[in-house]
Parts: structure tokens; C-alpha cells; sequence
């Protein structure tokens, strides 16, 4: 069943600051973690803690790579200049999977060899479920900051998620058209091949007809597609009142582009996370002025937590960060946080500790672990305007 969401434009009020970690009252504990636990990497109990990211630092989403990593130093900087994580400090190892699935399977099984404690990443959920394969196989916790389809913890006891997954993003989008905007004809625009943006738009393309709403075109492109125009004819011939793109920003700079030739306006499309980069602006944000996308976070949401984090981002990096460096952010910072609650730094206690996760604190919100290791945790809406992302609501499901 599926609950009418409240749309909230104010401050949820109540964030208090993060603070070192491990510390007891970051978290409170749900029968706490196991008090000792061996994976499959018999770790050292002295020296650096040995974590281990891969990300694509290179290929089509590395600005998206580019960005956690940003997200993940800032977080593991804090924390080592506070003392580290029981008194050792966090040493991060990065992989590049050059934005490739592939890739990402052998990264991680390097990463493994060289005897990390836990894994943060990927991005792009077709890469965390191959790196997640081998994680879990090798019982090494690892956690994603962003890849939302729902399968990548499915199964995986030692696979964890600090974002919302792709059912309840594309609820969300659903009753934002129908219950915010009152729109009532949908077309749908999806990559085909993709995990991410199939699962988004299948969970959408559910809630909407519940909700009443007409799909009047849904189509998918192929891998690789550049020319869109004849896809936008398709979708804009029914007349819909806006148009779903749950793609990333890669392929939504030329379709973007190619609409403004037809003279579709920005404000007909709604799109999901994965249009959350600077080069998107960069590329179509005069094009895509007026639209809204969801996401798990906005720079200027009104959260006491997020405007540290932000102003912490903005002294190292110059600039205002993005979801993804958010997200990276909290899952580092969950991740240390779970390790000084664990009673060894070892895989099996780290990932109890991540289970018993509850109530932290983090850029992007308030998170809890549910039983399926994903995050429970708020969802945002972001508007376009004047070449910029900004907040606009925040969901809130009823019980």
C-alpha cells in the first residue's frame, strides 16, 4: 500500500552536529553489535585501519567518481585529525573501475588482497552489484553512498546503502507529479539497458497508475544512443504534461540540448539522482530551467548537520557540493562511526555494527539501517533555476 506523502518546504528541526566517532551518543544501538567477529581478512589490531574505495575516477560518470572521493576525504580527515577510530588512524585505498562493471569486480578483489576491512562504493548501481558480489562472497562490509537499484543489497548480508533505493525514489516522483504539480498525462524516457534508470522508471510507471496517472508514451533507448530527437518525438506527441528521464546527467546534457531545438521547455521534464552534477549545469542547465528531479540531498537544505558539512566542503574545495559528495561523506562517516562501535576492527563486528545502525546524523540527513541494510532516511526534491540546483521540498511518508 502505498501512503500519500506530505510535501514539506520547511527545516526538519532536531539535527545535531556529528561529532567524533564512535562516540555512544551518535547512535543509539538495536541489541548493539557482535562483540568480536572474523571475516574473510584476519585484520591487524594495530597501525592504520586499511579501508578500501573504488570509484569511477575516470570514464563517462567521473565526475560522479570525482565527487564521493571528495566527500570521503573530507570525512576521513575529520575523523583522523579527531583522534582517528580507537585510536588509529583510517587509511583509504582508492581504485579507479574506469566507470566499468568489469572493472569494478577486479578492483575490488584487488582491494580484498590487500587486506582492507570494509569497501565504500560504487556509484552507478550496475558496479556496486558487481563489486558487491565479491564483497559479500568474501564477507567484506561494504557500503554505497548512491547506487539505488533495489538488488544490490538483496541477498547480501554484508552489502549496506546510506541512500533510499530506486521504489521508493520512484514513489516519490510519482506523488510529486500527481499530489504537488496535479499533473494527470506522464511520458517515460529510460535507458534500457540500465539497472539504475529500468528500476526507476518500473517503480515510477507502478505508483503512477495507482495513483491514477495516464502513461501515454513510455520509451526506452539503447546503450550509447546520441541522437534522442526522434525518441523526444515520441514521447512529446501524446501531449503529456511532463516527461520522466530517470537517467544520469550524461545522457540528459544532448537530450536536454536536442529538446530545446524542438522547442520543449525545461519545466516538461522530471528526472532522478542521477542528474546530480555539475555537468549537467554546465552542459543544459539554461535548458532545463524549471525542472525538478528527486535526489538524497540539495547544498542549501535547511538541516543544521548539512550546513556544516557544507561550509566544511566549501573551505577545502571552493566550491558547493554536490549529492554525491554528500553521500560519499556520510558513508564514510557511518562506516568509521560503525568501527568505533564494533567490538574489534574486524568485518564481522564492523558489519553487525552497521546493521545496528540507528538514528545517525549525517549530511543528508537522519539514517537507520532497516533490515534489508538500506538507509531509512529522508528524500528531497530539487529545482532547477538560473543554472543552479535548489531545495524545494522534503518527503515525508505518514504512518
Amino acid at each position: 500500500m502505498f501512503g500519500r506523502r506530505a510535501w514539506i518546504g520547511l527545516a526538519l528541526a532536531g539535527f545535531t552536529a556529528l561529532a567524533g566517532c564512535g562516540k555512544k551518543d551518535e547512535v543509539k544501538k538495536d541489541g548493539g553489535p557482535a562483540a568480536s567477529g572474523q571475516g574473510a581478512t584476519a585484520a591487524p589490531q594495530t597501525g592504520d585501519i586499511l579501508v578500501g574505495a573504488y570509484l569511477s575516477l575516470s570514464g563517462e560518470e567521473t565526475q560522479f567518481g570525482k565527487d564521493t572521493q571528495e566527500g570521503i576525504d573530507l570525512a576521513t580527515d575529520e575523523v583522523n585529525q579527531a583522534g582517528g577510530v580507537k585510536g588509529r588512524k583510517i587509511k583509504v585505498l582508492y581504485e579507479d573501475d574506469k566507470s566499468n562493471a568489469a572493472e569494478a569486480t577486479q578492483k575490488v578483489r584487488q582491494l580484498i588482497d590487500r587486506k582492507v576491512v570494509a569497501l565504500l562504493g560504487e556509484v552507478a548501481s550496475s558496479r556496486s552489484l558487481a563489486g558487491g558480489l565479491i564483497a559479500n562472497t568474501s564477507k567484506i562490509p561494504m557500503i554505497t553512498p548512491s547506487s539505488t537499484a533495489v538488488k544490490v543489497t538483496t541477498g547480501r548480508e554484508y552489502v549496506f546503502r546510506v541512500c533510499f533505493t530506486d521504489d521508493a525514489q520512484g514513489v516519490a516522483a510519482a506523488e510529486f507529479v500527481a499530489q504537488k504539480l496535479n499533473k494527470k498525462k506522464v511520458s517515460i524516457l529510460y535507458a534500457a539497458q540500465d539497472p539504475y534508470s529500468s528500476g526507476l522508471a518500473e517503480s515510477f510507471r507502478e505508483t503512477a497508475k495507482k495513483l491514477g496517472l495516464e502513461i501515454v508514451a513510455d520509451k526506452g533507448f539503447q546503450k550509447g544512443e546520441k541522437n534522442f530527437r526522434t525518441y523526444l518525438e515520441q514521447v512529446t506527441a501524446p501531449k503529456p504534461d511532463i516527461i520522466f528521464t530517470p537517467i544520469y546527467y550524461s545522457d540528459m546534457v544532448p537530450i536536454a540540448q536536442q529538446a530545446k531545438e524542438k522547442n520543449i521547455p525545461g519545466s516538461m521534464f522530471l528526472g532522478g539522482d542521477g542528474w546530480d552534477s555539475e555537468d549537467l549545469l554546465k552542459g543544459a542547465g539554461a535548458e532545463l530551467d524549471g525542472a525538478y528531479f528527486t535526489n538524497h540531498y540539495a547544498p542549501d537544505v535547511p538541516w543544521e548537520n548539512s550546513k556544516k558539512f557544507v561550509a566544511a566542503y566549501k573551505e577545502r574545495f571552493k566550491r558547493d557540493p554536490s549529492s554525491l559528495a554528500a553521500q560519499g561523506y556520510d558513508a564514510a562517516r557511518l562506516l568509521y562511526d560503525a568501527m568505533g562501535r564494533a567490538g574489534v576492527i574486524e568485518p564481522k563486528a564492523i558489519r553487525d555494527a552497521l546493521a545496528a545502525t540507528k538514528g545517525f546524523q549525517g549530511a543528508t540527513g537522519t539514517i537507520s539501517m532497516d533490515a534489508n541494510r538500506n538507509a531509512d532516511k529522508p528524500l528531497v526534491v530539487v529545482q532547477i533555476k538560473d543554472k543552479k540546483f535548489q531545495y524545494f521540498a522534503t518527503t515525508n511518508e505518514k504512518k
